[in-house]
């Protein structure tokens, strides 16, 4: 494959863009800096492109060294996990990639579960807000958020979500707050990704007025969920996704859950050439079967194909 640089190019070039540094890479690497930056000079001849730009400062990634760097670290770490399978005699691996609030906060309490019910498959599991790259043998399965935008790839709604005011038990006990409108003088947590923002959620409800400001703002449903329960303000978030903390009253509903707003944001995204392998096919009849059994969502997670 006469189009791809020499492995130690590439490990090199993602030593350095980690260290920040010629000589902690080349330690690392158990090479001399100056064989370090001969191989960061041939992958620059190579791609005919500046990776690095090089001051009395030190050295830094440029745009094109970002942009390549993306890309080629998730394809070494997919080398490097296939290395250690292998190595480990470690068969039957199943490779998860989850949007961070739902491994965490949906996914993780469910695991042991998952280990319990299937034994024999050695998960692995990621996360990250970025989506997994299926052309670099990144993942095998990838939990997405958001609108589904994802041609060529299988996509699966995992279950329909009520989205709702939630604070914790001591906030609503001190507002006392009756109607949806109310909340436009109380401190508002805004998530910045959720598909749901206030200003949708209070028009549904008959408030034409958006807030005007937000007491905190985060960019992870976990965060604000997290504030929350702090009684730091009132998060718009997903009962599903905040079961545990509503289970546990560390959060309650300010609102009959019937002006909740409904929606798909999570999906199942995988290539269509993965649906056959057994852990895939394991791993999605487990998820369908979770997801039908949570608290508040209804599920949509189909049997593989």
């Amino acid at each position: 494959m006469a189009h791809i640089p020499p492995l130690a190019n590439l490990q090199a070039f993602e030593a350095v863009a980690r260290r920040r540094s010629f000589a902690l890479a080349a330690g690392e690497l158990n090479l001399t800096a100056s064989a370090v930056s001969h191989q960061i000079a041939r992958l620059e001849s190579f791609l005919g492109v500046r990776l690095f730009d090089r001051s009395a400062q030190g050295v830094k990634l440029s745009a094109a060294g970002e942009g390549y760097l993306r890309r080629v670290a998730g394809a070494l770490g997919a080398i490097g996990a296939a290395t250690d399978d292998v190595r480990q005699g470690v068969r039957n691996s199943l490779y998860v990639h989850a949007s961070p609030s739902f491994a965490s906060l949906w996914l993780m309490p469910r695991l042991a579960h998952f280990a319990q019910a299937h034994p024999g498959i050695s998960l692995f599991l990621s996360a990250s807000p970025t989506h997994s790259d299926f052309a670099l043998g990144q993942a095998d399965l990838d939990v997405r958020y958001g609108t589904p935008q994802w041609p060529d790839l299988v996509v699966q709604p995992i279950f329909e979500e009520p989205i709702l005011p939630l604070a914790s038990p001591a906030f609503i006990a001190r507002h006392r707050l009756r109607e949806p409108a109310e909340l436009l003088l109380t401190p508002l947590i805004q998530s910045t990704v959720s598909v749901v923002q206030w200003a949708d959620w209070l028009t549904t409800q008959g408030v034409t007025q958006g807030p005007e400001r937000f007491a905190l703002r985060f960019d992870r449903a976990q965060l604000a969920l997290d504030a929350a329960v702090q009684g730091l303000g009132v998060a718009l978030e997903s009962a599903t996704i905040a079961q545990a903390h509503i289970a546990e009253g560390r959060l309650a509903p300010l609102f009959d859950t019937a002006r909740a707003v409904r929606v798909q944001a999570h999906f199942l995204v995988y290539p269509a050439r993965h649906a056959k392998r057994p852990e895939v096919e394991s791993f999605n009849a487990w998820l369908k079967d979770q997801a039908s059994a949570a608290p508040g969502a209804a599920a949509q997670v189909p049997p593989s194909a």
